[in-house]
């Protein structure tokens, strides 16, 4: 039988919540610096060419969630990504992957920010094994028409979920 595939946030947790340095510096959370977590996966389908990691928050005060980080093209043979890989500066990203536009249409990692005094909002790290080593999608799409684009190429998903709150 073969192993289930799952990804898994390796770093820095406390209690399955968010480190402080993981948090969004740009929103202002005290202590938070961008870093993106370091992320290991195993388990994966046969087959697959690439992957897409999503981080999506559906606790966000909107009525479509936050999407907090969207990278394709991650190949087929790689199975973790340093902490700090979110983060164009550091250089930690594997050279194949292509980040796209989050939320705030920025190509990197956006720390969580949920509005002080919310209870805990669930943050969905998302793996997407693919069919192909590229998803062939215009670099300014949106994580959701992304989601949406790779549903014929999903050889299988696996997901974990971080907590995050400021109080």
């Amino acid at each position: 039988m073969a192993e289930k595939f799952t990804v898994k946030v390796e770093d820095s947790l406390e209690n399955g919540f968010f480190a402080p340095a993981h948090y969004s510096k740009m929103f202002g959370v005290e202590g938070g610096e961008e870093v993106s977590p370091k992320i290991t996966w195993s388990g994966v389908p046969a087959g697959t060419k690439s992957f897409v990691l999503t981080i999506f928050d559906p606790d966000a005060p909107t009525e479509s969630g936050f999407w907090h980080w969207a990278i394709k093209d991650i190949p087929g043979n790689i199975t973790s990504l340093e902490a700090d890989a979110g983060n164009p500066k550091s250089g930690l990203m594997p050279k194949a992957v292509i980040p796209m536009p989050n939320d705030t249409r920025l190509t990197q990692y956006v720390g969580p920010a949920p509005v002080k005094g919310d209870a805990p909002h669930n943050y969905h790290f998302i793996l997407t094994a693919l069919d192909v080593e590229t998803l062939d999608i215009p670099l300014e799409s949106t994580p959701a028409f992304m989601d949406f684009s790779m549903i014929e190429h999903t050889l299988g998903k696996a997901k974990f979920i971080v907590k995050g709150q400021q109080l």
